[in-house]
């Protein structure tokens, strides 16, 4: 792709998804023409997602095909049917339809310094991590998050998991789920770990595999299994290593001492001494984060201290233990984690602390449970105290195709088989009410998933419904 892409009109088919939004807003930013539909627009819900792409002089249209022109390029995500009005319009058009991934591929491919972010989980803290850190050091990068980075939020940009640079310098996160990893080619690839999730372990070892031998330089993670072996399979020179146990790392963490609003660790690199590393952020997963993220910097020549510094002022990524409010006592905590891994780090994190967990958690869709149906209830049992209660409505699902033969209840069912306390409802507004009858002084209610952008509103609600 040359700059010959500024000069064609660009139509997003769900241009509100985490994936699109965000490369929407870079093209726009570049100069070129984008409109998008969504049908989260028609249905009347994230409105104030909507405005705010309207205020960027995106022009929004309903999805009923009437916003495709015959010169229009149409970008789809692997969420976007092929019964979509705006799909038919485009095939009766002939009109080009581009999967996402691969509009994203060709921006990221044709820049002369690449930074690909992959692995299970962390990608989108540690692609804002790395961005916050070039950007800090002078290095004005473009950065495509599947996130907001809560350090480029404002009032006017409510919705910032883009960010625009001048320099030749791309960061983007990589998803490995649609298969679309194999597109990219990095110059430095991160792989912060690798477990189930949307794919087979095969599946995935081989796509991450290949994305690593691409790069130039690999930055990955000794307490991961199977990054580990990835590591053995590359020259040393080509990788930086990370731990947070192995002595053998390049980057080892230690003396790590978790807050409440943060956790700090001693960090040192190969043998150039030692920094002091206080992150705002908590949980000794963001430690593994700011790990990996200090390493694809390293390999872009930004001095430790440099990005030691950057990351104190880190201030997150939304809907990843974000804080919403308290009332009476009781906390409500918005959180992005729907597979295994991450729900182990959310609540390994908030088990530094005391006080017990309401979690809400909603399945980010039918097939994702019915692959990790048995890793779920081990994870729920493993990781939930005595005094925790998992609380489960019907996994998101706004339409489509799908085999709904594994649902909510069966993970209930297997989670109180295993000792712990947990209950499910249809509904999330079952659950909502469940979860203020449960709550008391010292309480934190945690609200889980993906994929549903308005998980956050329900978590307003619920601080909204303590208020009473």
């Amino acid at each position: 792709m040359t700059q010959d892409y500024l000069n064609r009109p660009y139509f997003f088919c769900g241009i509100g998804g985490s994936g699109m939004l965000p490369l929407a807003l870079i093209l726009k930013a570049k100069g070129a023409r984008v409109a998008g539909s969504d049908r989260a627009l028609d249905q009347g819900r994230l409105q104030q997602k909507f405005a705010f792409l309207d205020s960027q002089g995106i022009k929004l249209f309903p999805q009923d095909g009437s916003g495709v022109s015959a010169d229009s390029i149409v970008i789809v995500s692997g969420a976007v049917e092929a019964s979509v009005p705006d799909i038919a319009t485009a095939q009766a058009k002939s009109v080009r339809i581009m999967p996402r991934a691969e509009l994203l591929a060709e921006l990221f491919n044709q820049s002369s310094m690449r930074i690909g972010v992959a692995g299970t989980s962390g990608k989108s803290t540690v692609t804002g991590m790395i961005g916050h850190i070039l950007t800090v050091a002078g290095k004005d990068p473009t950065i495509m998050n599947g996130a907001v980075m809560m350090n480029l939020a404002s009032a006017d940009t409510p919705f910032a998991s883009a960010r625009v640079g001048q320099s030749d310098l791309f960061v983007s996160e990589v998803d490995e789920s649609d298969g679309s990893i194999i597109r990219y080619t990095p110059s430095i690839a991160v792989v912060n770990n690798i477990s189930l999730d949307h794919k087979s372990l095969e599946e995935l070892r081989s796509l991450f595999g290949d994305f690593a031998n691409r790069a130039g330089k690999a930055i990955l993670n000794l307490d991961n299994i199977e990054t580990t072996r990835l590591v053995a399979n590359l020259p040393p020179d080509r990788t930086i290593a990370y731990s947070l146990k192995k002595r053998s790392a390049d980057l080892l963490a230690s003396a790590i001492v978790p807050a409440p609003d943060g956790i700090s660790f001693s960090l040192g690199y190969r043998d150039s001494g030692r920094e002091y590393v206080r992150l705002s952020v908590p949980g000794r997963h963001n430690v593994a984060n700011a790990l990996a993220a200090i390493g694809a910097c390293l390999a872009a020549d930004v001095p430790l201290s440099t990005s030691s510094r950057a990351l104190a002022d880190f201030k997150g990524i939304r809907r990843r233990l974000e804080t919403i409010g308290t009332v009476s006592g009781v906390t409500i905590i918005d959180d992005f984690a729907h597979n295994p891994d991450k729900i182990a780090a959310t609540l390994s994190t908030l088990h530094d602390f005391d006080g017990r967990l309401l979690i809400f958690f909603q399945p980010h869709g039918f097939g994702p449970l019915k692959l990790m149906k048995d890793e779920f209830i081990r994870g729920f049992a493993k990781h939930l105290a005595p005094v925790d209660v998992l609380i489960m409505p019907e996994p998101v699902y706004f339409g489509g195709t799908t085999d709904r033969s594994i649902s909510s209840i069966d993970i209930v069912t297997g989670v109180v088989a295993a000792g712990r306390r947990a209950e499910s409802f249809v509904t999330r507004e079952e659950c909502g009410q469940r979860l203020i009858e449960l709550a008391k002084p010292g309480d934190r209610i945690v609200v889980m998933g993906a994929r549903d952008d308005t998980l956050s509103e329900f978590a307003h609600l619920l601080l909204k419904g303590l208020k009473g």
